[in-house]
């Protein structure tokens, strides 16, 4: 295991960046931790077949930034990690690695909280649980709160619904048409609660079970053969909901939607992908602002989980991003930037209070 420690001043600016290794289970593992000023890293692990080290390497880089800001937006006293495991699931994913990677989560005494991400599932982290305490996202019979997707459905609806009113003056999605880029773990309870709301969804998935899924489950779900038709279809929302990187130079010039509001990770491909969006007069909610109702309800793991108090934490997200797309259009600068300034901000003014010794 080999562990470097910044001072601030390079590149990615994180505190720690751990890559793990136990050649006999496979396991090859990379946890970063952007921040920790407001209290330990929480975010999930990713198992994911990356062309190179360097990929995964930048991988978790970027989402372990995001999670700080995330929350730090979503008002927990939690700093920003996150951890890439390198490989195919369906090929290595084993107890002994799953365990394995949980003694190196252990090794860094709690400055580090995992949980789900892709690839893997509330059952890996009953297993990682047997060999460390910093673990969330178990099963509810291991006193867990379970899959997470369903408060970051739910958080991203709350989002889009402060972005319907922010654009069309209600906040509903009634009479609406929302494409949803993937129905895997929170794209198929998103289209629940968007049906239930009374849009009209039109939805596309690389995976033919999730397909079978909806067209047993909603039916009335519009399927199309990829993200290029269904960006180009007539939607009033758009909300990629698998890998990141979604909004990118060829994405956004032929978008057709108003409003941008989804539940994948790292959305923009570069910087300036925001304004490219403003310029085309589409709204983008930044997508570690709407989709943290996840890491709310792993988040809640920690204090004894209670279902309820989780949902109505993350139906805050409705209110915060209200004040976000307020704060936008006061300062002339677009909702990810605004998103930014609120995180940065309270990073540094209660982050500071642990300069405050208590003996």
């Amino acid at each position: 295991m080999g562990v470097f420690d910044t001072d601030g001043t390079d590149a990615s600016g994180h505190e720690q960046v751990v890559f793990c290794q136990d050649r006999q289970s496979g396991l090859k593992a990379i946890i970063g931790i952007y921040s920790t000023a407001l209290g330990p890293a929480l975010g999930g692990t990713r198992f994911y077949p990356y062309e190179s080290e360097e990929a995964a390497l930048a991988d978790v880089l970027k989402l372990s930034r995001g999670m700080a800001y995330k929350n730090a937006l979503a008002g927990l006293d939690l700093g920003g990690g996150k951890a890439v495991i390198w490989g195919d699931p369906a090929r290595i994913k084993s107890e002994a690695l799953l365990r394995a990677y949980g003694r190196f989560v252990e090794s860094l005494h709690g400055r580090y909280y995992t949980a789900c991400d892709v690839g893997t599932y509330v059952p890996d982290m009953d297993l990682i649980a047997r060999e460390t305490r910093y673990v969330t996202g178990r099963s509810l019979e291991h006193g867990g709160a379970g899959d997470s997707s369903i408060l970051t459905a739910w958080g991203v609806f709350q989002g889009m619904r402060a972005a319907a009113e922010h654009t069309w003056g209600s906040p509903t999605l009634a009479g609406r048409t929302v494409g949803i880029a993937g129905l895997g773990k929170v794209g198929k309870y998103l289209a629940g609660h968007l049906i239930e709301d009374g849009a009209s969804v039109i939805a596309t998935d690389v995976n033919e079970a999730a397909l079978a899924w909806a067209r047993t489950t909603y039916p009335q779900i519009e399927l199309v053969s990829d993200t290029h038709a269904l960006i180009t279809s007539d939607l009033d929302v758009y909300a990629p909901c698998a890998l990141g990187g979604a909004l990118d130079d060829d994405t956004v010039p032929v978008l057709r939607a108003k409003v941008v509001t989804g539940g994948a990770n790292n959305q923009l491909a570069h910087p300036g992908i925001e304004k490219t969006l403003a310029e085309r007069g589409i709204l983008y909610t930044p997508d570690y602002l709407v989709n943290a109702g996840g890491v709310i309800q792993v988040a809640d793991e920690i204090e004894g989980f209670n279902f309820e108090r989780a949902k109505l934490r993350a139906t805050g997200i409705f209110e915060t991003t209200r004040r976000i797309l307020r704060l936008a259009d006061t300062e002339g600068v677009a909702p990810a930037v605004a998103a930014d300034r609120l995180a940065e901000e309270r990073m540094a003014q209660v982050g500071r209070l642990r300069s405050i010794h208590l003996g």
